[in-house]
């Protein structure tokens, strides 16, 4: 979705968010039984991958032959099993950073991460003063 304002542009963009090989998501149902409106509780799922070694290498499961720390994903993104939306928000706010440090247009619009917990938002301003605001919403497949 977006919308114009009187000084600026707003994008508000999903971006869903898709297991590694060896995890699955599995969303928690609300007290009635049904899927919730905002997935607030994500459960990490191990999955054994040993059948499927010849597609993914020598990579071994993690369920079936687990390392002395858990997958990265469990480590990076999770809080117990379950996915931690402020830690998932603060991953994609450092790679945004990082990539657009990288661009060409980093030298003429200033990038502004502003603060959230639940979804990630920025706010560019160029040389115009036209302001660009970007919140990217989280989902699970």
């Amino acid at each position: 979705a977006w919308s114009v304002q009187e000084n600026g542009i707003t994008y508000r963009p999903f971006v869903f968010l898709r297991p590694p090989p060896g995890h699955s998501f599995s969303v928690e149902l609300d007290t009635m039984g049904q899927l919730p409106a905002r997935p607030s509780r994500v459960h990490v799922v191990l999955e054994c991958i040993c059948s499927s070694g010849e597609l993914l290498g020598d990579s071994l499961c993690f369920l079936h032959h687990p390392r002395d720390e858990s997958s990265l994903l469990l480590r990076t993104l999770c809080k117990q099993s379950y996915l931690d939306w402020e830690k998932v928000t603060r991953w994609v706010q450092q790679l945004v950073r990082s990539a657009w440090l990288l661009l060409p247009e980093s030298h003429h619009c200033h990038l502004t991460v502003l603060p959230s917990s639940l979804s990630c938002k920025f706010q560019l301003t160029g040389t115009s003063q036209m302001n660009i605001f970007t919140e990217i919403l989280f989902a699970v497949e």
